[in-house]
């Protein structure tokens, strides 16, 4: 009886390592047979996290420097101006990214011609991420010492001279870390794109991982998005242990 009950067992734990290797055969058979997909989604993310980190570092910086002109001990303190523009990166910065996404289509079919792709989706990503890059930068450039500011006035150094040679500078180390923060956060964004045909491993995570029922489909995109913020973080690290 007990010699019975063994082969039994063994019987069925065979099959189910029959049953498993089957599961695993399938799944490498699907991402094979899904890898050009795979890789032009991968191939979109990058671009759009690029286009849109490049852009909303740029208008992001332009903000930045203005409200680093008009802070209240900032080089020409302007208090309305100041409460103007932190006003408007605040409100910037409190709209959900799916409801903005789909708030300013008529912006992006303005701007692109179409609402859909990836081309279509670095508009409301940098709209998006501007208002966060320039809080951060702001940041950035407030903490550098103010002695250093007044050293240089004292030598007669005009504002923009103090902003390009001073600030700037003194402030690039920390700067170069937080573009890690705001590339991690557009990939992010560049997922939630997907639902709305935004092209991406988080279009490719939705069709094939979500609504065809391919979890393999969908566990590859997260792997591949876990691997890009790695890569993000270790480059921006890199850059800043060189420039420190």
């Amino acid at each position: 009886m007990w010699r019975g009950d063994g082969r039994e067992n063994r019987g069925r734990g065979q099959v189910m390592n029959r049953e498993s290797a089957g599961w695993w055969t399938g799944y490498l058979a699907n991402l094979e047979y899904r890898l050009p997909e795979i890789r032009q989604a991968t191939l979109d993310t990058i671009y759009m996290v690029l286009a849109s980190t490049g852009m909303a570092l740029a208008f992001g910086l332009l903000l930045a420097v203005l409200m680093i002109l008009a802070h209240p001990r900032g080089l020409r303190p302007k208090a309305r101006l100041y409460r103007t523009v932190d006003w408007l990166v605040n409100i910037g910065r409190s709209f959900p990214f799916i409801i903005l996404l789909i708030a300013i289509q008529p912006l992006t079919r303005l701007v692109v011609g179409t609402t859909i792709g990836t081309t279509a989706m670095i508009v409301p990503l940098t709209i998006g991420a501007t208002p966060f890059a320039a809080r951060i930068l702001e940041g950035c450039l407030l903490e550098v010492d103010p002695g250093i500011v007044e050293a240089a006035r004292s030598f007669g150094a005009g504002d923009m001279h103090i902003v390009c040679r001073v600030l700037f500078p003194e402030a690039l180390p920390s700067i170069v870390l937080n573009i890690a923060v705001i590339a991690i956060s557009l990939l992010g964004y560049s997922a939630m794109a997907g639902t709305v045909g935004g092209g991406g491993l988080g279009d490719l995570a939705i069709n094939y991982g979500y609504h065809r029922f391919q979890p393999d489909i969908m566990f590859c995109a997260v792997a591949i998005l876990v691997v890009m913020v790695q890569c993000i973080q270790s480059i921006c690290g890199f850059i800043y242990r060189r420039i420190k």
